[in-house]
């Protein structure tokens, strides 16, 4: 599983330990087995176990599959506690690398219980499109490109999207990102029913 960042330096280890109590958290409330959580996210049940016990590293892709098993927003398994007043600077803040592409999310804020969006950085460079697989039913996806461009939407007919262009696509079904230029940014608000 590659999820350090591509400059090989290694993740931070208390991003690693938030992420495997949350995912021993949400599996607990969803009753669910190591073998069985294991199975519908499709991943190995050694690769889960390792993520739990904070030995492993995931990829956003991993995770991603591990929020749609317990049905749960991807922010669920990498947001921190948080005070009342949060600023993250840039640079700062959990980020999830992408092992299929030079692509990383920062999440900016996740929904508290009840609510229905999370707020996420994207930085990425050409060289690979990030093909997601759906997430939660009902989701939506809102992005609007802050620098650079981006091939962006559903797999069958994503957009070309420069500075400051918005689309809002399912989140529920195959999409891509795909930076077309260096230094490509956007932001993604992503609305969970």
């Amino acid at each position: 599983m590659e999820t350090a960042p591509p400059d090989g330096t290694e993740p931070r280890l208390d991003l690693i330990a938030l992420i495997a109590a949350a995912i021993r958290r949400e599996r607990g409330r969803a009753g669910l087995s190591l073998t069985e959580l294991a199975k519908r996210a499709g991943i190995a049940k050694s690769t889960l176990s390792q993520l739990e016990s904070g030995a492993g590293n995931p990829s956003v892709e991993t995770l991603w599959a591990l929020g749609v098993a317990l049905g749960v927003p991807f922010s669920r398994l990498v947001d921190p506690p948080r005070p009342a007043v949060r600023v993250i600077r840039v640079g700062e803040g959990p980020v999830t690398y992408s092992e299929r592409a030079d692509y990383a999310a920062t999440l900016l804020a996740s929904c508290p219980p009840n609510a229905r969006r999370d707020l996420y950085r994207i930085e990425a460079q050409p060289g690979g499109s990030r093909v997601s697989d759906p997430h939660m039913p009902g989701t939506v996806e809102h992005l609007v490109v802050g620098t650079g461009r981006a091939l962006v939407g559903p797999v069958q007919e994503p957009v070309e999207l420069g500075p400051g262009d918005y689309i809002a696509y399912p989140g529920d079904a195959v999409h891509v990102f795909e930076a077309l230029e260096p230094g490509t940014t956007a932001l993604i608000v992503m609305e969970h029913v």
